[in-house]
């Protein structure tokens, strides 16, 4: 059965260019019979669909009458048929009440913002993101501004509270001034309950932060999405416009690709909705937006903890030391993104930057020095640990060493190399060494001098000009010194 489309070509490559059926056929690739049978119709008449009988037939009438009376399920409705003597399955009836109940599409209101009255925000997610052995789910923080339809996209590795707000700050300082009151969905950063009829039971800090900032929360009903339709969308637009297809192999490229896009794509479009661009929109919004509050809100996320024996603490699977005298003391940490800082009744003892990779293990050097001037033993094994960590060869160049000599005297200088010339080019010297087995810190201390040398820069070529050649005077030469040895004379004398 042809449609109304090639029944028209038939009859256009005919009526118009003359062809024959079995020219038509060639052309259009199909059998040469149902071109002639299509020439010879005076219009197109589609195919009448063939009503084969149904074990549901006996049984509709009654079905519609049910539901008429009850918005029964089709399970319902399933299951009172068998006992009627109907003996289909369930799937004919599911069908049968899905097309004479059809699901209503719910309507909603389109919401209206004047400018710098309210922005949405919303977390989206995407794959994950390699940070060093390790994998982390990769997050994006989006705002958008209601009116002007402005973004903001900024990628994270968590979604928790000190991202959370942190995001916040980077929006507005990008907008420049803030929004009367923000919309969010129910996430447990923003809202700790919120049941149906009942105000929301909002978070504590990010009520504070909404003070400090000046603007007002403001939560979506339950499963009510459509509530913040401008974010939900502008996650969605993310997702397919900037991270689909991308080769994501380093989290550190995502900042300045989020940010060229926003600035060339996502911000200079022609809006679906506004059929401007939302830049030129908020040209408009701009002024309407509060200032800024004059100092920043203090984000980090506040906790007790305890330091273990070895003067650890941990956050994210990470462990990070702290001066050894605090090994098993209660401190307080307050973790920011980028780093985290921990205290002991109210003093500053530690300080390290935030890692997102696991179990790793993270010192600082000046934290074990008071352990180590009181145990020698412990200062020499420290020191050994450290040699290790220098490279995965390290323990292999250890037991070099110890077949020839006192490997700790040996390690000693080898790790006071490390602080004057680094970690890495001690770890390369120890390589080339290892290959040519030659094992003494005398040989890893001469290539690291012979790399960090550098060579005096050469000094420009002087070139005799030939006119300077044909100033200079010889004197002729003194043939008289050749008489004192004129072997005649000597005979004669």
């Amino acid at each position: 059965m042809i449609d109304y489309e090639l029944y028209a070509k038939i009859k256009h490559y005919h009526e118009v260019k003359k062809l024959t059926a079995p020219q038509i056929a060639e052309v259009l690739v199909i059998d040469q019979r149902t071109v002639r049978k299509w020439l010879g119709e005076k219009s197109f008449r589609p195919r009448e669909p063939v009503l084969r009988p149904s074990k549901l037939d006996p049984f509709k009438d009654e079905i519609k009458q049910m539901l008429e009376h009850y918005p029964y399920s089709a399970m319902q409705i399933y299951q009172h048929l068998l006992e009627r003597g109907f003996d289909g399955h369930y799937t004919i009836v599911k069908q049968y009440v899905r097309k004479v109940r059809p699901r209503p599409a719910k309507a909603f209101l389109k919401l209206a913002f004047r400018p710098g009255e309210a922005a949405q925000v919303d977390w989206g997610s995407y794959g994950t993101v390699p940070v060093g052995s390790a994998t982390r789910r990769l997050s994006f923080f989006v705002m958008v501004l209601c009116y002007s339809r402005l973004m903001y996209v900024e990628f994270t590795m968590s979604q928790t509270m000190e991202h959370f707000l942190a995001c916040h700050q980077n929006a507005f300082e990008f907008f420049g001034g803030v929004v009367e009151r923000v919309m969010v969905d129910n996430c447990k950063t923003a809202v700790l309950a919120h049941q149906h009829g009942l105000p929301a039971e909002l978070h504590p800090k990010y009520l504070d932060f909404a003070n400090h900032m000046g603007f007002t929360i403001v939560p979506c009903g339950v499963r009510r999405p459509n509530e913040k339709g401008r974010v939900e969308n502008g996650v969605g637009y993310v997702k397919k416009n900037l991270l689909a297809g991308l080769d994501i192999s380093d989290f550190a490229v995502l900042g300045p690709a989020a940010q060229i896009w926003l600035d060339t794509v996502a911000n200079v479009r022609i809006h679906g909705e506004t059929h401007k661009k939302p830049a030129e929109l908020f040209l408009e919004e701009r002024p309407y937006l509060k200032t800024l509050p004059p100092h920043p809100y203090d984000i980090a996320t506040i906790r007790e903890i305890r330091a273990n024996s070895q003067f650890r603490v941990a956050l994210d699977s990470n462990n990070y030391s702290v001066p050894a005298r605090y090994a098993g003391a209660r401190l307080t940490m307050k973790s920011y993104p980028d780093r985290l800082c921990l205290y002991h009744e109210g003093q500053l003892v530690a300080r390290h930057q935030r890692s997102y990779d696991q179990r790793r293990d993270f010192e600082d050097a000046d934290h074990a020095k008071e352990l180590i001037n009181q145990r020698k033993k412990a200062r020499d094994q420290h020191l050994i640990l450290r040699f290790f960590a220098l490279s995965s060869q390290a323990k292999e160049y250890y037991q070099g060493l110890a077949k020839r000599f006192n490997p700790n005297h040996h390690v000693r200088k080898i790790m006071a190399l490390v602080e004057i010339y680094g970690a890495d080019a001690v770890a390369r010297a120890m390589s080339d060494t290892l290959a040519h087995n030659a094992f003494s810190s005398e040989y890893i201390a001469n290539l690291c001098e012979s790399r960090s040398r550098r060579l005096p820069d050469p000094g420009p070529l002087h070139v005799t000009r030939g006119e300077d050649l044909l100033e200079i005077t010889i004197d002729p030469p003194d043939l008289s010194i050749y008489d004192k040895f004129d072997p005649k004379k000597e005979e004669k004398s």
